[in-house]
């Protein structure tokens, strides 16, 4: 049996890693199939900064899944660092087998090993089974999140 590691993402994974970003309700319709020069400044400022990580799910060379933790400093919480986790996804034929679940505790434990205060991510309102999923996993929506298009 395979075992599916996570690691961070290499230049390399850009095209499965935007395929999966795209191979999603929401993501069709705003995200692309083709590495451009925003897509590769993109990953170029998330590998630059020690506070972001692009983390891939690799099943024996083949990306199944991608989320993005960034790391925040604050002065709230005594000054705790928190964890933002962005941009999950599962490839679309493996969802449901339990990767989210896999993907997500080994978010938490590297929040977890780093100290930080809390977990935090947004999710968007018309996700019914997403939201499902994260409460299962002990996440509690306290907050009311909004967004300004630029």
């Amino acid at each position: 049996m395979r075992t599916v590691i996570f690691r961070e993402a290499v230049r390399a994974d850009l095209p499965a890693v935007i395929a999966l970003l795209a191979d999603d309700m929401l993501g069709k319709a705003r995200d692309f199939t083709e590495v451009d020069e925003a897509y590769e400044r993109a990953f170029a400022d998330i590998s630059a900064d020690p506070r972001n990580h692009l983390v891939v799910a690799d099943d024996d060379g083949v990306l199944v899944g991608c989320m993005q933790i960034t790391y925040i400093p604050g002065l709230g919480r005594h000054g705790a660092e928190r964890s933002l986790i962005e941009a999950v996804r599962v490839r679309s034929d493996r969802r449901g087998q339990g990767l989210g679940r896999e993907m997500m505790r080994w978010a938490i434990d590297q929040a977890r090993r780093r100290g930080c205060a809390l977990v935090q991510l947004t999710t968007d309102k018309t996700r019914a089974d997403a939201h499902r999923f994260y409460r299962d996993l002990g996440f509690v929506a306290t907050h009311e999140g909004m967004k300004l298009s630029l």
